[in-house]
């Protein structure tokens, strides 16, 4: 019931009346790439999985690291864009393991290059100090690690308020 009175209460503010949602930065993950398998073909264009080997994440509320062993599965579309879903798992420095579960589409332009790539990412965290990751909605800003060491992407993640 009160989820249906708050639900209400929102349909009926008029548009104006609600304020425009801002971004807070949480946290910036830097997710380190193995070597691309090509799985090839299908019935929903050519796919590819690239493994994700480890990596670091730092923000103010929480920094970890990366944990090895997980993938990021990528689809080339009809339309030259590719779809990926990244499905792995951070450890804070505190010893929380939080599974992160991150969505995109990576477009290009004309020219080859990469068009900024917004993901859609859904955290997992155990109940207690970090289970405010599971209770909210973030987006972040994909792009590759051009400075790092070994192949990288970075993703700087934001929550929305």
């Amino acid at each position: 019931m009160r989820a249906f009175v708050c639900a209400a209460a929102l349909l009926a503010a008029p548009a104006a009346a609600q304020d425009a949602p801002e971004l807070v930065h949480v946290v910036t993950i830097t997710a380190e790439l193995g070597e691309v398998i090509d799985v090839g073909e299908t019935v929903r264009g050519t796919r590819r999985i690239i493994p994700i080997t480890g990596g670091q994440v730092e923000g103010d509320a929480i920094s970890g690291s990366v944990r090895p062993g997980a993938w990021d599965w990528q689809i080339d579309r009809p339309d030259g864009c590719t779809d990926l879903e990244a499905d792995y798992f951070v450890e804070t420095d505190d010893g929380a393991v939080i599974n992160v579960v991150n969505r995109a589409t990576i477009c290009r332009d004309e020219a080859g290059n990469m068009l900024p790539t917004f993901t859609r990412p859904v955290f997992e965290p155990p109940l207690g100090e970090y289970q405010w990751l599971g209770q909210g909605t973030f987006v972040g800003q994909l792009q590759p690690a051009v400075d790092h060491p070994v192949p990288a992407v970075r993703i700087a993640i934001y929550r929305v308020e």
